[in-house]
């Protein structure tokens, strides 16, 4: 049965906040854990195979942070313009932007794996493959690039039951794939002995398990939005809508892609241990920034509701209310992190070299990790709200703005140490800049009486 439109309108914009936070954050950031699962549970496998073999999925996470931010982009557009317009009561709006966007995510996957697939070995040099870690890069980013289809239209799926705050189907649906992905990944990698490859086909079997469970909820219309075929947009505008509100998550995932090649690149030149540290180092810190996204990835819709149908108050509320639920829990695994560093390195791979390195750079991390929900929260106001353009320059702060002048830097000035410091400064950078964004915005949009709270 279709889901009431109506009910859930009401319940965004009448139950209190942090119940309602914690009910559509809770499957989201069980969502974003899965995801870094299928990343961690790779690293973890494949780090028992060798260094050079962990190397290259911290050199090929660069690509399928290409693909996220195709299918993110696509998706969060869509979500940004799904939430209001339910808000506002405009259901067969909505139903024309979630079928278009799943439209657009669909022929972007294909292109992107044909593409790839056919310049696959240049492909893996540009994103900082060397060595003995090129045809590692190459055996495991084919079947990433295979699936790129089912991931990219997956991320679309996933935004449109989240803008219209059906976060437990989408939950289920990603669950279900991360849990597959932990078991069949040492079961390929070792018992069948394919290697780096069965760690990359696990993936690909996993994401397409996702797509899967996804497209039969829309099938069965358990969603409000339905996807058909008479929805698809003929006209421009309606692309170009989607497109423009998912530009700001292309620049964040994109840069995200460019910095973690040039990172990549720039600490090839202290060997493979200091890309196989960084590599694993990088797989924490998205850990807590996936669950920081998670939060947010709940609070967005709500906030999308509440402003469509103008509760002002309510937006900055339940904006407040994430950042301090992001903040709490950002601070308790810093702490924790900080003081089991070497062990948790050495749990990945037992290499002297590379739990140095990347012990160093977790310490870097730990200072700014508690920071990062503000930051990410104020950019996610701005872009799930409809402002583009403050929230594409927010975006492109902390992986692109301030990344790239400090990862070339950096490493001039302190060697090594540097590469290890260059996203904690960035993401330090990135709060300072996000204040000042985020008392105009209150000023300027959120200051009007609307009566009601």
């Amino acid at each position: 049965m279709r889901p009431d439109s109506e009910r859930q309108r009401q319940l965004m914009l009448t139950e209190p906040i942090g119940p309602l936070l914690f009910k559509k954050a809770a499957p989201t950031v069980l969502i974003q854990l899965i995801t870094v699962i299928y990343n961690t549970a790779d690293t973890y496998f494949v780090a028992k195979i060798d260094t050079g073999a962990s190397a290259a999925v911290g050199v090929v996470f660069s690509l399928m942070a290409v693909i996220q931010a195709v299918g993110g982009s696509i998706g969060m557009g869509a979500n940004s313009l799904i939430s209001p317009m339910l808000g506002r009561k405009e259901v067969d709006g909505a139903c024309t932007v979630g079928t278009s966007a799943a439209l657009m995510s669909g022929i972007a996957g294909v292109l992107i794996g044909a593409l790839g697939l056919l310049f696959l070995k240049p492909l893996v040099v540009l994103i900082g493959a060397r060595g003995e870690v090129v045809p590692y890069a190459a055996d495991y980013a084919r079947y990433i690039l295979i699936a790129a289809p089912f991931l990219t239209s997956s991320f679309v799926l996933n935004s449109i039951l989240r803008a219209e705050g059906q976060t437990l189907f989408s939950m289920l649906a990603m669950v279900s794939g991360g849990i597959l992905n932990l078991f069949i990944d040492p079961l390929l990698i070792f018992n069948f002995g394919l290697g780096i490859a069965g760690a990359a086909i696990a993936t690909m079997l996993s994401q397409m398990t996702s797509f899967t469970i996804m497209a039969i909820i829309f099938l069965r219309d358990r969603s409000i939005v339905r996807l058909r075929p008479k929805y698809i947009g003929r006209k421009p505008k309606d692309y170009l809508h989607i497109v423009r509100m998912g530009v700001p998550t292309l620049f964040r995932q994109g840069m995200a892609s460019l910095s973690s090649a040039l990172l990549n690149i720039q600490a090839a030149a202290f060997g493979a241990a200091a890309v196989a540290a960084i590599s694993i180092a990088n797989k924490l810190y998205m850990l807590v920034r996936h669950i920081v996204i998670g939060v947010g990835q709940g609070f967005q819709p709500i906030a999308g509701y509440c402003y469509g149908a103008k509760r002002y108050a309510r937006v900055k509320k339940v904006f407040w209310a994430a950042t301090a639920a992001a903040t709490v829990i950002c601070v308790s695994i810093a702490v924790a992190v900080w003081f089991f560093r070497e062990p948790v390195m050495r749990w990945f791979r037992d290499d002297p070299d590379v739990v140095r390195i990347g012990a160093g750079m977790l310490g870097f991390l730990c200072v700014t990790i508690p920071l990062m929900g503000f930051s990410t929260y104020v950019n996610q106001l701005y872009q799930c709200l409809g402002f583009a353009v403050g929230a594409t320059f927010l975006a492109s702060c902390r992986q692109g703005i301030f990344f790239v002048p400090l990862v070339f830097l950096l490493p001039a000035l302190f060697g090594l140490t540097g590469i290890t410091a260059v996203q904690a400064a960035a993401d330090l950078l990135t709060f300072l800049v996000s204040i000042p964004f985020l008392l105009f915005f209150f000023r300027k949009y959120l200051s009007h009486p609307d009566g009601t709270e």
